[in-house]
Formats: structure tokens, C-alpha cells, sequence
């Protein structure tokens, strides 16, 4: 263990089990004690800043410490921190549900409240089930998901996501689900390219889909951005083709809007570029700007009509969280909302993302390691090859993303990899000089640790 680790790092390792992490690691690199955070920045115990150019985990939208989501959020706790929410409710979560309505797609009529996105995710895979069951199409008891999705970590979760390293320890506890090839443009089988792609890899949910619809109640997608599976970017054209195949056979769609909803891909939703209405969408993360966990499925008029009965038929739908439709979070919500609507966020994103895709398309690409930089909205990601030609990937026990994250860090930088691929998803206040400075110190630790790598 290093010998320069504070008080509170040590106290930390002690009893703290950090998410997503090979504890043995923080032997050599322990965590960063943040103390602090003003905008774009976090600052350390030793008042060190870092740019956090992932918004906290894709969670923070307009800075870190805003003044007037802080003010909402205080202004709440001295007036209602929380209440039952069965036969009980309270303004902010009707007035939040009602905005919800208003700004998602057409015929997204109803708001189901829970407090994390794998917990979404659950709520929308049991929604669907259970409406096919009460339709009597008792052969509907499978799922549809990609490969290389992500989905949560909760087993409902999980076995709809194809991500291997959070997915194959715990397979034999998963659900059983049918898995269609996904879209990947950067290696894609077709030799399409995203500006003119008619998105024909589609046909491998098709395929799926002739063979099995009668048995799928749902396909779940990530609308635009596979992001844990490394940013893997498509074009808005697979989409609406999907939409109509879910039309076609019977089968609802799930969208998973977690980490891209609220104006990351340049549009406050991703479906809005495909101008489809999933059967249900799955809203969390950026939804409180990074305040506090909430998360929403909306669904339409149709599904909630298939639960709404006497109470005999034990038709309801029985979930429930503890914090559901918890004021401080809803109160939270509808501030970010308001800051969004107030401050035209949608036009300043488009602008800032046209600025840094143009600057790091310029900086990143020619380099002899990077096979691709791509961008959607606001989130930009950097695909770090071994060989160019090839597209030939670093073994990922090689852990080359990790290494460039660690000399980031030391500059300032906060990039969490996925694997070879290093990305952007900063919050919205970022300035264009900021941007400029978040790209040149990801090169710069790019360069620096290939000065020293060895083929």
C-alpha cells in the first residue's frame, strides 16, 4: 500500500466496499476523498480540483452544487421530507408526473415511481408481463435485449443485460432471454456507416422475432447509445424500424432512457429522433440533476387500463418502494425541469456538442491509437485500438483504459473508462474553454502513457 494515504483513506478501506471495483486495487491507488464540488469540478481533501468530465456516473446535468436546485431541495426539507405514497400524495410528485407527460413522447400517459434506474427497469419488465398475462397470451413469458446491453445490476436487471463481466457469475439465477445481435458501427458486419445507414442489422431482432414473438412479451433497448457497452453509438433509423416490428408481432418496447434521456444525445429523449412512443420508458440518473436517487417508468393508457379492475381480480399492479414518489427528490426533479425549460438547455447542448465533436474529432482521430472518436449530443467517446487497420482491441487484461484514467486523475481529469474506451459525458454548464481543456488533458494522458507502452 502506498505510503502517502490520508487518515480518512485508511478509514475508508477499513469498512467502505466500493461499487464496480476490485477492492485489491485501492491498495495502489486508494479512493480520492472528495470534499467538495462547484460546477464542473471536484475538489479533494488536499483542495485539489478535478474536471469531472462524467457527470458523477452520467447523474449531473447542471453543475455540481447549483444554487437553485440546492435552494429547491432545502426549501422542500422544511416542508415535507416524505410520506406514504400509497393512498397519499403530495404536490411535487403530481406536478412532476404531469411535466413528465408533457415533454415525453405522445401517449406516455402514466408515471410509476421508484428510486433507481435498475429498479425502473424491474418495474417495466414486470409491467409488461404481467399485461400480457391479464390479456391472456400466457405463452408471453420471455424477453428480447441485445447483446452488449446494459440494464442494471438488480437480477431482472442483469438478465437482460448481455455485458459479460456484470452478467456471467450470476447466470444461473437469470431470467431466461432471448438475445439478438445489437448494432455496432464501429466494427459493423454490413460495412455501413451511421450518416446513410439503413440500419440492416436490424434483421437479427427480426430473425428473433419470427421464430419467437409468440413467446416474447418485450424487447428492452438502449435508445442510441449502448453506453456501459462502450459508448456503442447508431443512428436513429434502427429505431423507428424497431418500433414498427414491435407493432408487427405483438411485443411491447421498453425504452431504457437511464443514462441518455435529459438531453444528452442532443434532444431532451432519444426516441424523439426517431419520432417512435415506446410502450415504456425508463427515466433516471440526470432526472434530479445528481441530487438525490429517482426513477420513472411511463407507460400508456392501454397498459394501465389492463390493470385497472376491481380488487377481486388481483389485477393491480403490487410493487412498491419504501421512498416512492419521495418529495425531496420529485421537488428536486421538477427544478431541473424548470431549469431545462427556463434556460433553453436543449439549444446551449447542441451548440457545445457541435463545438466538441468538431475540436476532439480533430485531436483524437489521427492518432495511431485511436480507432474512433464518435459523438451523439453531448457524449463523446474515444475508442482506443491496438491496431488501426484492423481495429484489433487491447486485451482487456491490459486494462489500458484504467492506466490512462490514473495518470488522467493525477492531471486533474476525472474519465472513467469503459474498458478501451475513454468518453465524455460532462454536465451542460461546461464552458467551451472548459471543453477545450477537458480534451487536451484527456491527450495529454493519452500521449503520455504511449510514450512508454510497448507493442
Amino acid at each position: 500500500m502506498i505510503s502517502t494515504i490520508s487518515n480518512l483513506q485508511k478509514r475508508d478501506l477499513q469498512h467502505v466496499w466500493h461499487p464496480c471495483s476490485q477492492m485489491k486495487d485501492y491498495e495502489d491507488f486508494p479512493p480520492i476523498v472528495i470534499k467538495s464540488g462547484k460546477g464542473i469540478y471536484l475538489y479533494d481533501e488536499n483542495g485539489k480540483q478535478y474536471i469531472d468530465a462524467v457527470s458523477s456516473w452520467w447523474v449531473n446535468l447542471f453543475g455540481h452544487c447549483n444554487e437553485r436546485i440546492s435552494t429547491a431541495l432545502v426549501n422542500q426539507a422544511f416542508q415535507l421530507e416524505h410520506a406514504i405514497f400509497a393512498n397519499f400524495t403530495h404536490e411535487p410528485a403530481i406536478f412532476l408526473a404531469e411535466k413528465l407527460v408533457k415533454i415525453t413522447p405522445d401517449g406516455l400517459k402514466k408515471v410509476f415511481f421508484a428510486d433507481n434506474g435498475s429498479s425502473a427497469i424491474e418495474i417495466a419488465l414486470k409491467m409488461s408481463f404481467q399485461y400480457h398475462m391479464q390479456k391472456d397470451k400466457r405463452k408471453k413469458k420471455r424477453f428480447l435485449a441485445l447483446t452488449d446491453a446494459y440494464h442494471g445490476e438488480t437480477l431482472g436487471a442483469l438478465s437482460v443485460g448481455g455485458v459479460g463481466l456484470y452478467n456471467d457469475v450470476f447466470r444461473p439465477l437469470l431470467l431466461d432471454t432471448e438475445r439478438a445481435q445489437g448494432p455496432d458501427c464501429f466494427r459493423c458486419p454490413f460495412n455501413d456507416r451511421p450518416d446513410h445507414c439503413s440500419a440492416p442489422c436490424l434483421s437479427f431482432i427480426e430473425e428473433k422475432l419470427e421464430l419467437y414473438h409468440e413467446e416474447i412479451t418485450a424487447i428492452i433497448i438502449e435508445p442510441l447509445i449502448q453506453a456501459a457497452a462502450g459508448m456503442k453509438m447508431y443512428p436513429p433509423s434502427y429505431l423507428k424500424k424497431l418500433k414498427e416490428l414491435c407493432l408487427q408481432y405483438d411485443v411491447h418496447l421498453i425504452a431504457d432512457e437511464i443514462a441518455v434521456g435529459f438531453g444528452r444525445t442532443g434532444t431532451m429523449f432519444a426516441c424523439e429522433q426517431a419520432g417512435i412512443t415506446p410502450d415504456f420508458m425508463c427515466l433516471s440518473k440526470g432526472l434530479t440533476g445528481g441530487y438525490l436517487p429517482l426513477s420513472v417508468v411511463l407507460t400508456t393508457d392501454d397498459v394501465y387500463q389492463a390493470f385497472y379492475d376491481d380488487y377481486h381480480t388481483m389485477k393491480a399492479f403490487l410493487h412498491s418502494h419504501s421512498y416512492t414518489g419521495n418529495p425531496l427528490a420529485c421537488r428536486v426533479a421538477l427544478e431541473v425541469l424548470q431549469i431545462f425549460e427556463e434556460d433553453d438547455y436543449i439549444e446551449q447542448i447542441q451548440g457545445k456538442s457541435t463545438y466538441m465533436d468538431k475540436l476532439a474529432t480533430g485531436v483524437f482521430n489521427h492518432q495511431a491509437y485511436v480507432g474512433e472518436y464518435r459523438q451523439t449530443g453531448m457524449v463523446g467517446a474515444i475508442e482506443l485500438v491496438k491496431d488501426k487497420e484492423t481495429k484489433e482491441p487491447f486485451p482487456s487484461e491490459e486494462r489500458i483504459g484504467y492506466k490512462i484514467y490514473q495518470i488522467a486523475l493525477e492531471n486533474g481529469l476525472l474519465l472513467r473508462p469503459l474498458g478501451n474506451v475513454l468518453y465524455f459525458m460532462p454536465p451542460y454548464v461546461i464552458t467551451k474553454e472548459e471543453i477545450k481543456t477537458m480534451i487536451e488533458k484527456t491527450n495529454q494522458a493519452i500521449q503520455e502513457f504511449f510514450v512508454t507502452y510497448q507493442r
